[in-house]
């Protein structure tokens, strides 16, 4: 099978020069057309042959515009945002898939696993000219890897779905940078993460962003054939129980830095007393 990055300059002398109506020929050929490609759980099981764990089956399959994956490490949730991707790209004629994470690297991580995904579904990519980590498909679809460098991602718009992935991580104007790329064709957005403390817009989104999300929350106790009790138990001996419970149950622990821990302070404010009313000049009436 050819390199998925291909070009003409590298294609083999004996086959065809490489063209749009030769690449939807040579798609239709290699693609299997017994999987309806609307429903992304055949594809995933019947062309990439990957088994979906019922913890991870509400995220993979959900249709929400605006959904939040607050969920363990190790619990899978790059390769099923990879394989959403994919399948958002393969499905959608001519759709602008993002996907932001916090470092030109693990975009780069995350476009790998995309073109592994599309290796084994048979599926024809190139590398756009334009962009270093992209991924063209046979139905000018276009799946991007950004770092969260903010002066550099202004440039996109009319995009299908945006995907932030390690959100916990991403510097907050990064998400306000992203944001107005999915006004004009109200693409779907979905942040994805491990907590990293009470700070920054997946925690604000997360705990007060009010139902126009979907929230997805995945400790390591929702999938133990994953993450084993035993292995629990030595993290929390060696780690400590704040890293476990930030690492592998979805809390949001402050990072250690506040001199009043933030539950505390959340506690003490209540809504049922009346404040003392001022003065023009800002002082108390007695």
């Amino acid at each position: 099978m050819p390199n998925p990055d291909f070009n003409n300059s590298n294609w083999p002398s004996h086959e065809p020069p490489v063209s749009p109506a030769w690449l939807r020929a040579r798609h239709a050929q290699t693609t299997p057309s017994t999987t309806n490609i609307t429903d992304i759980l055949a594809f995933t099981q019947h062309q990439l042959a990957f088994t979906v764990e019922p913890s991870q089956l509400g995220f993979l399959t959900s249709t929400a515009s605006r959904g939040i994956v607050n969920c363990s490490r190790q619990w899978g949730k790059s390769t099923l945002a990879a394989i959403k991707a994919v399948f958002r790209a393969y499905s959608t004629p001519g759709s602008l898939v993002l996907i932001l994470s916090p470092t030109l690297r693990q975009s780069g991580l995350f476009l790998s696993k995309a073109r592994s995904l599309t290796s084994q579904a048979r599926i024809l990519t190139s590398k756009d000219p334009n962009h270093p980590l992209s991924l063209r498909f046979p139905n000018q679809s276009l799946l991007i890897g950004l770092p969260a460098r903010e002066a550099n991602i202004r440039a996109f718009s009319a995009v299908n779905m945006l995907v932030i992935d390690e959100a916990a991580r991403v510097p907050d104007i990064a998400y306000r940078a992203v944001r107005p790329m999915l006004a004009v064709s109200s693409g779907d957005l979905w942040l994805l993460s491990t907590p990293m403390g009470r700070r920054g817009f997946f925690h604000e989104e997360f705990a007060f962003g009010g139902d126009r999300w979907t929230r997805f929350e995945v400790p390591a106790s929702a999938c133990p054939e994953r993450i084993s009790p035993a292995f629990l138990e030595e993290e929390l001996e060696v780690m400590g129980p704040s890293w476990v419970k930030q690492e592998y149950f979805c809390n949001f622990v402050d990072a250690g830095h506040r001199v009043f821990d933030q539950q505390l302070v959340e506690d003490a404010v209540t809504p049922d007393l009346t404040p003392f009313p001022l003065s023009p000049t800002g002082a108390s009436h007695k």
